[in-house]
């Protein structure tokens, strides 16, 4: 038996999301079908990283078990004739059997694109949200330092999340204004149910005054869902990468 490690690039608009839902199109399901195909056995995959529907990702990480014997660096190449163009592995390595996605200690990082314009651009709409009125990337920064550390982030988690533990450890959050567009980009340990959603949704509120910055520090040491923002749009999250500590 071996493990293989799968880095995964999709696009989600046409997806429910990464985990499986009966009878509906997953990114899992759709990698399950293809590798069960190449493979010729049954494969069960087991992502890192189960994005919402309609989030993208450039590098979430999945593993399975087989017994065939293809290289595993060649499986990448292969798998990606089975699978629809909206999805595509990018790399393909053997790990150790024990090797768990969502159980060794990584780094993931999100980003969270905005197209602050007065009028949409229809080509981006499905890869950014729009915001009409003017945000002010400066305070967004400010207000988004209070984030960085080891936190209890449940004010930041959505009320359906099945977690037994809402602290979470940031290791940098970063917003950077582009001309039109606006990025924050969220390195952290772990992230909770709409995590990300829900801080660029507080982020926009003081991007345009609704919020001074400091209040992001009080809705933090709040622990209410309701203190915080809306859940932004599924469709700015990007999956950026996810860097483990062992492979």
């Amino acid at each position: 038996m071996r493990r293989i490690k799968l880095v995964v690039a999709y696009d989600g608009t046409n997806y429910c999301g990464w985990q499986l839902q009966p009878g509906k199109p997953t990114i899992e399901s759709a990698l399950n079908k293809a590798l069960s195909e190449l493979l010729k056995e049954e494969i069960v995959v087991i992502g890192a990283s189960r994005t919402d529907s309609g989030v993208h990702a450039l590098g979430n990480v999945a593993v399975f078990d087989t017994e065939r014997t293809i290289p595993a660096e060649k499986i990448c190449y292969a798998v990606n004739q089975y699978l629809p163009e909206d999805i595509r592995v990018q790399a393909s390595q053997e790990v150790a059997l024990d090797f768990h996605p969502r159980r060794v200690v990584s780094h993931k990082t999100y980003e969270y694109h905005i197209l602050n314009k007065r009028i949409a651009l229809p080509n981006e709409r499905l890869y950014s949200t729009h915001i009409y009125y003017e945000l002010d990337a400066e305070l967004m920064q400010q207000g988004a330092q209070y984030l960085i550390g080891e936190h209890d982030f449940k004010s930041f988690c959505s009320v359906k999340t099945q977690a037994r533990e809402t602290i979470r450890t940031i290791y940098d959050i970063q917003v950077v204004r582009e001309g039109e567009r606006i990025t924050i980009s969220v390195t952290g340990s772990g992230f909770l149910y709409n995590m990300v959603r829900i801080i660029a949704g507080t982020l926009i509120e003081v991007g345009r005054g609704a919020y001074p910055p400091e209040r992001v520090k009080t809705i933090l040491e709040g622990c209410d869902r309701s203190l915080a923002g809306p859940t932004a749009p599924a469709e700015g999250l990007m999956l950026m990468g996810i860097a483990y500590e062992v492979n």
